[in-house]
């Protein structure tokens, strides 16, 4: 045996070695997916003409202050259903000021009045500047819903974003579906407002102000489990938050005054400078701490706070514990809607497994039985390889940590016979070449070098066509994708080299000199 073919020889060893020792003890990082172990699918919509209403809003306090400072006159100013923001003046003068001071200091809006009425004028938000605020709001929803997924504790959760608005959540070995679903889909915007008045219904604090909602100020519900603690099911709040969540730098569990779960918050350097102003100036009123539109607590400020506080409610602890995970993960953009909400059992994904495991053995076992009745020796050696084969994929799966699906095992099934596919093409050749008088050893030396560039045409181009499906295609198809390249890189390797180096090894040892085929 000639020292280059020992060292071959030597290194498809060691790899086989390797692979063998990483698979034993690295068998567990191949995570199962969704179809395997059960799990969640939901199909989330982004509520993204919410940012819009909040972005007219927003533009609506600052563009009041700015015309106040300005000593520009105006009637009203309210934003509709359908985005437009809408001013009222007075005179046609104090109208034309506002048209000019807009268009000059306000950019992002624009006139949308086709027709002046001489009373009023409509803005909306340009039409470049709406579809950057919609799609920076499904991505932002991306990011929050992938970091509170991550803090849950879930591994490989597929998190992706599908056509305009919507994203994909799949949470493989998720037991508890709505817990996940609570978590992923609550818009946990915190807000600080201070409270005017409160009662315990809404009638009883309207009648206090005969039906009308004074100017700046909005009502809004007490949270059901902080009413059911002795708060009020009221409020009367100021409409403007002095500080929100997004100045939040850290939220985790704690205790309150009664040893309760609650959870605990502490602002980042900005938020603490204005949080300590806001509870400076309003010393003796009460602050409510809103939560998504609900008032959690209302506690009266008796000194100046600056960096931290507590949200106290009846929390169980994992209550607490979500709520800790949305706040640190930050408030979505806007609200999201599930339009897909689909739950897999642990019992179909076992049966699925099963039936996976039966499909894969039964069919290699039958390649294994006819390629050695048909091929006779070299038929053994194809199954060798065919063996080595399956461990490699194994092993590079376990390697990469790899996510292992329903799909993914109909990729490993199709490998097997792509892989035999390959040593029929070579032994095929090698029978002609023995027809033709030549010796066994010439005949495979001939046989594997012709054969060559057809496995190369045929394995490529069907690893071009899986990573295009790996690169545009969704979860179980990527699965597909994943197991199938794995597979036809490893049938290459096995069929052209494997193969070669063990037909090599049985001619140059001097005991074989033909081979049966």
């Amino acid at each position: 045996m000639d020292k280059r073919l020992k060292w071959k020889a030597a290194l498809a060893v060691a790899l086989i070695v390797i692979v063998g020792v990483y698979l034993v003890f690295r068998l567990s990082a191949i995570n199962l997916g969704l179809d395997l172990q059960g799990g969640l699918h939901l199909v989330l919509e982004v509520q993204a003409d919410k940012v819009i209403e909040t972005e007219l809003v927003r533009a609506k306090d600052a563009l009041s202050q700015e015309l106040k400072k300005a000593r520009i006159k105006f009637d009203a100013m309210n934003v509709d259903t359908n985005n437009a923001l809408t001013i009222t003046a007075s005179t046609p003068e104090d109208l034309t000021q506002i048209k000019d001071y807009v268009t000059k200091e306000f950019p992002n809006l624009e006139n949308k009045d086709l027709v002046s009425t001489g009373k009023s004028v409509t803005f909306g938000l340009q039409e470049d500047v709406v579809t950057h605020w919609k799609d920076n709001a499904i991505r932002q929803a991306l990011i929050t819903i992938r970091n509170r997924v991550d803090e849950f504790g879930l591994t490989e959760p597929v998190i992706q974003r599908q056509g305009k608005n919507r994203i994909i959540v799949e949470l493989a070995g998720e037991r508890d579906p709505q817990r996940a679903i609570d978590l992923i889909g609550r818009t946990a915007e915190l807000r600080f407002q201070l409270v005017k008045d409160f009662a315990a219904t809404e009638d009883d604090l309207l009648k206090r102000y005969d039906g009308n909602v004074p100017a700046g100020y909005e009502i809004l519900p007490g949270a059901p489990e902080a009413t059911s603690s002795g708060s009020f099911g009221a409020y009367l709040v100021e409409t403007e938050a002095k500080v929100t969540g997004a100045d939040l730098k850290d939220a985790r569990v704690s205790k309150d005054e009664m040893n309760a779960p609650a959870v605990s918050f502490e602002f980042d350097r900005n938020g603490a400078k204005r949080f300590g102003t806001l509870t400076e100036q309003n010393i003796d009123k009460a602050l409510a701490i809103v939560l998504d539109g609900m008032v959690q607590s209302a506690p009266v400020i008796r000194s100046r706070i600056t960096d931290r506080g507590q949200i106290t409610g009846s929390f169980t602890a994992e209550e607490a514990n979500d709520l800790a995970i949305v706040l640190r993960a930050g408030a979505l953009p806007a609200p999201v809607k599930i339009l897909e909400n689909i739950s897999v059992g642990p019992t179909l994904g076992e049966d699925s497994i099963t039936a996976g495991k039966r499909a894969i053995v039964i069919g290699g076992l039958l390649v294994v039985i006819f390629m050695a009745f048909y091929y006779k020796m070299s038929g053994i050696v194809a199954d060798i390889s065919l063996l080595f084969n399956f461990l490699f994929i194994m092993g590079t799966l376990a390697y990469f940590g790899a996510t292992l699906t329903l799909p993914g095992l109909a990729g490993m099934a199709l490998t097997i016979g792509m892989a035999v596919d390959a040593n029929v093409l070579i032994y095929e050749r090698v029978k002609e070449e023995l027809r033709r008088g030549k010796t066994h050893r010439s005949a495979f030396e001939a046989g594997f070098s012709r054969a060559n560039l057809t496995i190369l045409d045929a394995n490529l181009t069907t690893l071009i066509a899986a990573i295009v499906l790996f690169q545009f295609g969704t979860g179980a198809i990527k699965g597909f994708a994943v197991t199938l390249s794995i597979g036809i890189l490893s049938t290459l390797f096995t069929a052209l080299v494997l193969s070669k180096i063990i037909f090599d090894v049985l001619f140059q040892s001097g005991k074989v000199k033909q081979i049966s085929i």
